[in-house]
């Protein structure tokens, strides 16, 4: 939008802001916490998104300090960056609301932090390392599929793992929608009182339920799935259902660790009915 109060469309830099100061409404809403800048744009296009009270379009542009920008009719202003980590106990839902009014991750936060959301996911029956910002362009660096964002996981199973089941993790497990990435594997210990073993994983992607189901696959169902690091973020000494705000250095070592993060070929996954195509 202009200051005029219409829509500005046409290019702009890498960054989505152009010469003239106007800056792409996808940017301003991960800006301000509300999506990623994907998230950012199927809220534009499902017509949630008005500048100056005018439906916006996908590609329009706007001046944050000039212009009334809304989702769902409620203003959005521009917040300075929120960085804090949680360690999540088992139960909660990771998500800013839940339809079925089960508890959240947004608990563990201090009131009056501000507007925040997770960075991806940790299943109800998993624990750890989260992050929670309103910084939307980390967000989609840290999540893009392709970009290999590493996470560790410190995880209990059933069990003694052969060397040649943890080869198999290593060289990524076949699953129902397709192939994983490799994995990295260390620290693996058997205790025999239990018959269980303990082993870290390190991960670059991020599938549902993705270190259950291969473990499941290769016979060592899962008991324990605790994250304790995102890239340079540790989990440390922070108590479960803790939470603290990161400390500058920590976001500058993120952030640099985002910006280094690249694109990279990943395996594919098989189509539903390419699997059943693939059955016969």
């Amino acid at each position: 939008m202009s200051r005029e109060g219409s829509a500005r469309s046409g290019k702009s830099d890498a960054g989505g802001e152009g010469p003239d100061g106007l800056i792409r409404l996808q940017k301003v809403l991960a800006a301000a916490g509300f999506a990623s800048r994907r998230g950012a744009e199927d809220l534009i296009r499902a017509g949630r998104v008005t500048v100056n009270g005018k439906q916006a379009g996908l590609g329009d542009k706007a001046d944050p300090t000039q212009d009334e920008i809304a989702l769902d009719g409620e203003r959005i202003r521009l917040e300075r960056p929120l960085y804090w980590v949680v360690n999540k106990p088992n139960g909660l839902v990771t998500t800013v609301r839940d339809p079925h009014g089960r508890p959240t991750v947004m608990q563990l936060l201090p009131e009056g932090v501000g507007r925040v959301h997770p960075v991806g996911r940790l299943d109800r029956d998993s624990s750890g390392l989260l992050l929670m910002t309103n910084d939307g362009d980390l967000t989609q660096k840290l999540l893009h599929p392709s970009h290999q964002s590493e996470k560790e996981y410190h995880v209990v199973v059933k069990g003694q793992i052969e060397a040649r089941t943890l080869e198999r993790l290593r060289r990524g497990v076949r699953l129902e929608d397709g192939p994983s990435a490799p994995v990295g594997v260390s620290s693996v210990r058997f205790d025999p009182d239990t018959e269980r073993s303990t082993l870290l994983l390190t991960l670059t992607e991020g599938r549902k339920r993705q270190i259950r189901r291969m473990l499941l696959q290769l016979g060592h169902p899962v008991r324990r799935l605790t994250r304790v690091r995102i890239g340079p973020l540790k989990l440390g000494r922070l108590s479960p259902g803790s939470a603290r705000p990161l400390d500058s250095q920590e976001v500058s070592e993120l952030k640099s660790y985002a910006a280094r993060l690249h694109r990279t070929e990943r395996p594919r996954r098989l189509r539903p009915d390419a699997k059943r195509s693939a059955r016969r």
